[in-house]
């Protein structure tokens, strides 16, 4: 067994955590558990669970070193059918229970499941501050917009009008965009990718568990039961090209239909005049006005205004890739400096420090 020490590794989000010996191995079969998997036939969830259980064999890493915290919602039964730790927690909190087992153990990868609603409603402050705090861990976001466990009630993703058991004459919220919301938190790496397009969820996982920080997945899962063909626009082949923006460090925003001659997409993104971006025809605006994307641009601001381009109805134009990939201090690894700093610098016992801390200055006589 060998340990990552350094940040110029495949994958420095495993910096400090062991890996297999040399000659050792596993498949995605030793990371399946033994429980029934519990799922309605169709759901998303099915897909995203055996991209998952095939891709942790390429972290190298041991089954122990591996830990799934989940909060509540039918995405939320990933621990159990993974043969890892993990834990099932408690309603939205699953971010904050990560940030603790990440902070204090650095020898563990940490990955948070969790649904629209366990995460943007009750455990929407969570999210937010385990984003700023840039904690360790790669949080999957399973948004299938709908209340699925509780049988098909809107959700916060879910858009306007949208009738469901307890919007039975249609919702009025405002739906939440969880890519902007992450980029608003300043989310150091934020990504969105589908449940049906097992090359791209692989590819944006192994980018999300290489980044060092919190990695934010959203992966639109369709619910066959409660909200069947909510994403029929980037799933039908008859309109994905035009509904599907994709994202690629380094390249133009091109997508539609591709001109064979130069290779680019019918569409583009470019600036508009309010200093946001909006879709064009790339044979009129020139492929050299086309809006190169910079993922690494310390600047949200541009990723911020791709991630508005999500109509919050249809989806007749998603972005889709990574949107943000930067690099920034950790707030476990800081956590962890602090404690050695801090231990290195006293000569007192930990006894005497508590018996300090216990007997110090700001003390009150109750009478």
């Amino acid at each position: 067994m060998t340990t990552n020490q350094t940040a110029d590794l495949p994958f420095p989000g495993l910096a400090g955590v062991p890996t297999l010996g040399e000659g050792e191995k596993l498949t995605g079969k030793d990371f399946t558990s033994d429980q029934e998997v519990r799922w309605c036939p169709g759901c998303g969830d099915y897909a995203v669970l055996k991209a998952v259980q095939s891709f942790l064999p390429t972290l190298n890493i041991r089954r122990e070193n591996a830990v799934f915290i989940s909060g509540i919602g039918c995405s939320s039964r990933f621990p159990y059918y993974l043969d890892t730790y993990g834990m099932h927690s408690i309603h939205g909190r699953a971010p904050s229970i990560a940030t603790g087992l990440a902070t204090a153990r650095e020898d563990l990868s940490v990955f948070v499941i969790t649904g629209d609603g366990d995460a943007l409603s009750i455990g929407g402050n969570h999210l937010i501050h385990a984003l700023r705090r840039n904690v360790n861990m790669t949080i999957l976001l399973f948004n299938n917009r709908i209340y699925g466990l509780t049988k098909g009630q809107y959700s916060p993703t879910s858009e306007i009008g949208k009738v469901t058991k307890s919007t039975p004459v249609g919702s009025l919220d405002h739906p939440f965009n969880p890519v902007s919301l992450a980029l608003g938190a300043e989310g150091s790496f934020v990504a969105r990718t589908i449940d049906s397009d097992r090359k791209h969820l692989t590819s944006v996982l192994t980018a999300a568990a290489a980044h060092r920080g919190t990695s934010f997945v959203e992966i639109y899962q369709n619910c066959p039961i409660f909200n069947d063909g909510a994403f029929d626009a980037i799933k039908n082949p008859d309109t994905k090209a035009e509904a599907i923006i994709t994202l690629d460090h380094g390249q133009p925003i091109t997508f539609g239909a591709v001109d064979e001659e130069t290779g680019h997409g019918a569409l583009g993104l470019v600036r508009s005049a309010n200093g946001g971006v909006e879709v064009t025809q790339t044979a009129t605006a020139g492929i050299e006005n086309i809006l190169v994307h910079d993922a690494h641009n310390p600047d949200p601001s541009t990723a911020f205004a791709i991630s508005r381009l999500t109509d919050s109805g249809y989806l007749n134009q998603t972005p889709i890739g990574i949107f943000r990939q930067v690099e920034r201090p950790s707030y476990d690894h800081e956590a962890r400096q602090q404690i050695a700093t801090a231990q290195a610098s006293t000569t007192t016992s930990p006894t005497q420090r508590l018996e300090a801390l216990i007997n110090g200055g700001d003390t009150w006589t109750v009478v």
